[in-house]
C-alpha cells in the first residue's frame, strides 16, 4: 500500500484527480486499519477467534427476529445485504465498510472530529470490477461470482469466514442517506484480517489501496473548502439529525469567519 503525507489542501485534491473511479473511506486518526466495526469489536471484545463466526451469526439473527417490529417493510430483512445494511445504518458493528465515491465526503468524515492526523483510503474499485485484481488463492471468485446480492452468496462466501476476498457495490435498492453521501460498500470475506491484509493477497499490476494522511494543521482549511462544497452533515444525513449534527461545524466556521465583520459589529445575526 502506497502512503502519501500531504502538505496542504490543494495537494489533496490534485491527488484525487488522479484516482478517477476509486471509492474512498475517510478515518479520523491515520493509525487506525482499514477494517470493519466488527472486526473492532470482536477483537476488543472477543479474545477466542474461534468464536467469531458463530457470534456474527447470532447477532444477525437476533437482528432479523426483532427488527420487524419497527420497519414498515419488514422483508427487507430477507435480503442479507440489505439486512447488514439496515444494522449498519442504525449502528450496529457489521462486517460492512462504509465507502463513498466522492474523495470529499471521504475527507470530510475525516476530518470532522479529528484531533491528530487523519486518513482518507482510496480503494481501486475500477481494478476489482473489470478482474484486473484476483485472490490468487482462487483467481475464479470474481466480482460477479461473489456478489452478495445473489441468493446464497452471502452465506457461501462471506458468512463462511473462509474466503480472503473483496466484494463492493451496493443494495439493490438504496436509502436516502447511501445516495446523499455517494455511497459504497466494501464486504471483507474474513473479519480477522484488514482490508489491506486481504488485498495483499490479490494478484494485480496496478495499485489497490492508497493510503491519504492528512495532517492535523491541514484540517481548518480543508474544512473550510468542504463547507463552501456544502459538504456538511446536514447535506450528508437527510433529516433533523443531520442538521443538528452540522451545527457543530456552523459554531466553528461560521463564526470564526464573522467575528471581525461588520454583521457582528452592527448587532446583526443570522
Amino acid at each position: 500500500m502506497q502512503t502519501t503525507v500531504l502538505s496542504d489542501w490543494q495537494q489533496f485534491m490534485e491527488l484525487t484527480t488522479t484516482l478517477d473511479g476509486w471509492a474512498f473511506r475517510g478515518q479520523q486518526n491515520a493509525t487506525w486499519r482499514l477494517e470493519s466495526s466488527l472486526s473492532r469489536y470482536m477483537r476488543d471484545y472477543v479474545l477466542d477467534r474461534s468464536e467469531w463466526r458463530s457470534r456474527e451469526e447470532r447477532a444477525i439473527r437476533i437482528f432479523r427476529r426483532k427488527a420487524h417490529n419497527f420497519l414498515a417493510h419488514p422483508e427487507l430483512l430477507n435480503d442479507d445485504l440489505r439486512c447488514l445494511a439496515l444494522m449498519q445504518h442504525h449502528g450496529a458493528p457489521t462486517r460492512l465498510l462504509d465507502f463513498t465515491k466522492s474523495p470529499f465526503v471521504a475527507a470530510f468524515f475525516a476530518l470532522e472530529r479529528a484531533t491528530n492526523d487523519a486518513a482518507v483510503f482510496a480503494l481501486n474499485t475500477p481494478a476489482l470490477w473489470n478482474s484486473r485484481a484476483l485472490p490468487k488463492a482462487n483467481p475464479g471468485l470474481t466480482r460477479d461470482v461473489i456478489d452478495p446480492r445473489v441468493h446464497d452468496n452471502f452465506d457461501k462466501y462471506f458468512f463462511a469466514n473462509t474466503n480472503e476476498i473483496l466484494w463492493f457495490g451496493e443494495p439493490a435498492e438504496m436509502d436516502d442517506r447511501l445516495v446523499a453521501q455517494s455511497g459504497t460498500f466494501v464486504l471483507p470475506g474474513v473479519i480477522d484480517k484488514s482490508l489491506q491484509a486481504i488485498l495483499d493477497g490479490y494478484e494485480s499490476h496496478e495499485e489497490l489501496l492508497h493510503k491519504i494522511v492528512l495532517p492535523a494543521p491541514m484540517r481548518v482549511d480543508a474544512m473550510k473548502w468542504l463547507y463552501r462544497m456544502n459538504i456538511t452533515n446536514a447535506s450528508l444525513f437527510p433529516g433533523l439529525d443531520g442538521l443538528a449534527r452540522s451545527i457543530a461545524v456552523e459554531l466553528e466556521i461560521v463564526w470564526s469567519g464573522l467575528a471581525s465583520s461588520s454583521l457582528i459589529r452592527s448587532g446583526r445575526t443570522e
